[in-house]
This record gives structure tokens, C-alpha cells and sequence, in this order.
């Protein structure tokens, strides 16, 4: 079982940035990872995935160009770096290690899920 533990999050204004970690308790390194994130009375929705070796990533179409995934294999960790943030971006966010190798973006093609970090995005 691999505990995961989300930070970063905060309120910020429109237009600022946040990043986002997410360290996990042992090596995920031969697995995807991504982050997902669920809004007041929404379901919970895809955000960013990316693949075991970082070569493949994927995003929600409303945070192409805004958002970046990386990861660091060594130290366990993704990270999610979130630019010219917007009042729609508030939500609480997840990170969780994937049952592939590829950066899947389905959410019941993940296991592992961390307790979220709250991102507020003020107008």
C-alpha cells in the first residue's frame, strides 16, 4: 500500500500561482501518477496525469497552456504547477499512483489516493 500526502494548496487571487506536491510513502516509479480534483457538489474530474519515466503527459482541456506535472523519481514525488489560476480551478485537489505504466486519465484507473489539498482561487 503507498501512502500519499498532498501540499501547496492555499487561496490565492486570480492570476496568481500555486504548486502542488505530492510525496509518496514508498517508490511508485514503474507506475503513472496524476492529480484530480472535486469542486463543491461536482464530481470528482481529471486534471493532469503522467506516465512511469515522465515522457508521456495528459491534461483537462481547460488547464492546457496553465498547468505543468512533473515528477521526481527519486524522491517519490509529482508535482503540479498551476499558473494564471482562475475562480473555476477551486476545488480540493488529489494526487494518486495509477494501476499502468501510462498516463491513464480515467479515475477508476487509479489507486492510492491522498487526502487533497485545497486550492481557492478568489475573483
Amino acid at each position: 500500500q503507498v501512502q500519499l500526502v498532498e501540499s501547496g494548496g492555499g487561496l490565492v487571487q486570480a492570476g496568481n500561482s500555486l504548486r502542488l506536491s505530492c510525496v509518496a510513502s514508498r517508490t511508485a516509479s514503474n507506475n503513472g501518477m496524476g492529480w484530480f480534483r472535486q469542486a463543491p457538489g461536482k464530481e470528482r474530474e481529471f486534471v493532469a496525469s503522467i506516465s512511469w519515466n515522465g515522457d508521456t503527459t495528459n491534461y483537462l482541456d481547460s488547464v492546457k497552456g496553465r498547468f505543468t506535472i512533473s515528477r521526481d523519481r527519486v524522491k517519490n514525488t509529482i508535482y503540479l504547477q498551476m499558473n494564471n489560476l482562475k475562480p473555476e480551478d477551486t476545488a480540493l485537489y488529489y494526487c494518486a499512483v495509477s494501476r499502468h505504466a501510462a498516463a491513464t486519465t480515467a479515475m477508476n484507473t487509479y489507486r492510492s489516493w491522498g487526502q487533497g489539498t485545497q486550492v481557492t482561487v478568489s475573483s
